[in-house]
């Protein structure tokens, strides 16, 4: 059985490959990818929102990842099954792709595709050929930096939230094509969907009480802290009985963890309180109905400071993070836009009694939220548009 599959997906490149000199180019195909196919969110789901309501005469479609599909029968948009026979036909069809995440390397980018890469954060912590020492399953430091270069020699458009993340991404992703510092088109949401019609429905949809305030927690994953490759671990390391005790009565807390954390946390003796919305599709709808953010090192909080609200930062690992995984790019103590607890005893204490001071800091905004504006979806699209149009005269 291994053997027939390793000859299948051999089978299955080649034919990818072949299909990239043979199928005829159709220029009004767009594919959209979120998160490997598993979600319809993040900056892919903006930009065809925008291109929806602005571009009809474009066919978009998104690929799926095959145990996900209903994310996209639900949300109503056309897909087609990723490494499918018609997904491999469509993806060389296709005269742009444009995805947050990495592809598989071994797929090429047929000859007239332009290839727009979103990425999916600002960067606090290392990346790409930045990070000292990999210690993901599966790869080493050098493969690992190489596969990354590799990938991204493949991107004609980088997409860049700030000048900050310009430099980095320009080096850590050893990227040579058109960087398209615009603000982050997931974060146009955050203007046009923040008001209580908007925020209402989405409680209502989610089955959240009206009359308590909404902790989002949204930590990051773990390099070294995995169960295989692409799936990692995660546990819960503040005391969630005395949270429900001290806050139960006013708060509830919405869990959103990272994508590529693997757990299904049992949380039933913590019902009414603790509510996990790791699957839902997108966190734009958790961001704005949430009265303060939680988080450790996520890059969610470059987003969520868009929203002006409370953010701590629980970092009880800060030291082991920081020094032997990944490294910071900037000191997040200082200008971190909230305190840093360590404990369950200061997360309450910050959670009571939030110092606006600490959250709604300028030198912040002025460095990483100056771009945001609501319009970031159309700076990226009317600039990529161009660029497809010339191609064709």
């Amino acid at each position: 059985m291994k053997y027939l599959k390793k000859a299948a997906f051999f089978l299955y490149r080649k034919l990818f490959a072949l299909c990239g000199r043979t199928v005829k180019k159709d220029h009004r195909l767009i594919m959209f990818e979120s998160f490997l196919g598993k979600q319809y969110s993040d900056n892919p789901r903006a930009l065809y929102e925008y291109m929806s309501l602005t571009h009809p005469e474009y066919t978009l479609v998104w690929s799926a990842d095959r145990n996900n599909t209903h994310v996209f029968e639900e949300a109503d948009v056309p897909y087609i099954k990723r490494f499918s026979l018609p997904w491999m036909i469509q993806m060389n069809k296709a005269t742009l792709w444009i995805t947050n995440s990495r592809l598989p390397l071994w797929i090429p980018k047929p000859h007239g595709t332009t290839y727009l890469q979103t990425w999916h954060g600002t960067p606090l912590k290392k990346l790409g050929t930045d990070i000292e020492t990999v210690h993901m399953p599966g790869t080493d430091t050098e493969s690992y930096r190489r596969n990354f270069t590799k990938e991204a020699s493949k991107w004609d458009y980088l997409v860049s939230p700030n000048r900050y993340s310009s430099d980095i991404f320009r080096r850590a992703f050893g990227f040579g094509g058109k960087m398209l510092e615009t603000g982050y088109p997931r974060n146009d949401f955050l203007f046009s969907g923040n008001d209580a019609g908007v925020t209402d429905n989405i409680k209502k949809a989610l089955g959240l009480p009206a009359d308590k305030k909404i902790i989002l927690y949204a930590p990051t994953w773990r390099d070294d802290s995995f169960h295989t490759r692409g799936k990692y671990k995660f546990d819960l390391q503040f005391d969630v009985e005395k949270m429900q005790r001290e806050l139960g009565d006013d708060y509830i807390i919405i869990l959103r963890l990272h994508y590529l954390v693997s757990e299904n946390l049992d949380i039933k003796q913590y019902n009414g309180f603790l509510h996990d919305f790791s699957k839902h599709g997108d966190i734009r709808d958790l961001y704005v109905i949430s009265d303060m953010l939680v988080t450790d090192y996520s890059s969610v909080f470059f987003d969520y400071a868009n929203l002006k609200r409370p953010m701590i930062f629980y970092t009880y690992d800060i030291d082991q993070y920081r020094d032997k995984l990944r490294g910071f790019y900037f000191d997040f103590e200082r200008l971190a836009p909230g305190p840093l607890v360590k404990t369950t005893d200061a997360l309450i204490r910050e959670i009571k009694h939030p110092d606006p001071d600490r959250f709604d800091t300028e030198e912040f905004r002025e460095r990483f939220s100056y771009l945001e504006d609501g319009a970031s979806s159309q700076r990226v699209m009317e600039d990529v548009i161009c660029h497809l149009k010339k191609k064709i005269v």
